[in-house]
């Protein structure tokens, strides 16, 4: 078993895709770089943090992209943004059998302000794009960053989100929320806690990811492979299945909340146990093979025998 969280970007994509198939369009070679970074004094990267490009992947020819989280988080910058709106606009153009983005991510590079924010609404509206138009779009989540901010959103416009169980995918950082409103609020060195609220096994057992694996590269592999036949139509009803699905979740909280005090410490265990989860409180010290069995109701038709 591989690690799929330790490995690098690119160790990701060589040892996801078909062997010696990965062909990287715009290399560190050309050297591009963010001219934001360069003007404040920053170091940058000459592929500013993220390796896209085409390859196979049982076969059927894919686009990829790997977002690298040891340089700046993998924070997103009007260049990293660009290549991302880049593949998705080539995808329009060459069809392939899917887009694959391997999110790791805290959002929004803050030295790059607006236009980081610009980036990532136009990779928002180009992802959407290629649903529309029947290529199904799959993200991967299990760096040891995980996926929050900008990207979090991204991550939820795509046609299947593939989670590690040790991968974490949110809008706001355990960092955000407690600067924003305190430790009593969330504690950002709770690692439990932080886990319990934004990693694979929650986002699994509240709908919030399709397919939920242990952190090993084969398992992403075969987790992507089934994905690849399973787009999800750009519609008004899914869009209002998706409300409702939050909507339940809501009044599942206050509820929750009516009914006695519950603080962050207990709150992600109490929602478990609403779902229907028997002995939620055993969650955390399960593997992923366990936690997949919980769930009563799958989010799509994908695998996972």
């Amino acid at each position: 078993m591989i690690s799929y969280a330790e490995c690098t970007a690119r160790e990701r994509l060589a040892k996801l895709l078909d062997a010696g198939s990965f062909h990287e369009w715009l290399p560190p070679s050309e050297r591009l770089t963010s001219p934001h970074l360069a003007q404040l004094g920053v170091p940058s990267a000459f592929d500013d943090g993220v390796a896209i490009g085409r390859g196979l992947l049982g076969g059927r020819t894919v686009f990829v992209a790997a977002q690298e989280g040891e340089f700046m988080g993998g924070g997103v910058g009007e260049v990293h943004g660009a290549k991302l709106v880049g593949l998705l606009r080539r995808a329009l153009l060459e069809r392939p059998a899917a887009v694959l983005l391997l999110a790791e991510s805290g959002g929004v590079r803050l030295h790059e302000a607006n236009a980081g924010l610009i980036a990532v609404s136009e990779v928002m509206r180009a992802l959407l794009d290629v649903r529309a138009s029947g290529i199904p779009v799959v993200v991967l989540i299990g760096g040891a960053n995980g996926c929050f901010g900008g990207m979090g959103i991204v991550a939820r416009c795509a046609d299947q989100v593939v989670m590690s169980d040790i991968g974490r995918l949110a809008m706001s950082g355990p960092e955000v929320i407690e600067a924003s409103h305190g430790v009593d609020e969330f504690d950002a060195r709770d690692r439990a806690l932080v886990w319990r609220t934004t990693g694979g096994k929650h986002r699994w057992l509240c709908g919030d990811c399709d397919a939920l694996v242990a952190d090993d590269v084969e398992a992403f592999r075969a987790a992507a492979i089934a994905a690849l036949d399973h787009s999800r139509p750009v519609s008004l009803e899914g869009l209002l299945q998706e409300h409702a699905l939050l909507r339940a979740r809501l009044d599942t909280l206050d509820a929750l909340k009516a009914g006695s005090a519950i603080g962050p410490q207990d709150e992600a265990m109490r929602l478990w146990q609403a779902l229907g989860v028997p002995d939620a409180w055993r969650v955390p010290d399960l593997d992923a093979a366990a936690v997949r069995a919980l769930r009563t109701t799958p989010a799509t038709g994908i695998s996972q025998e």
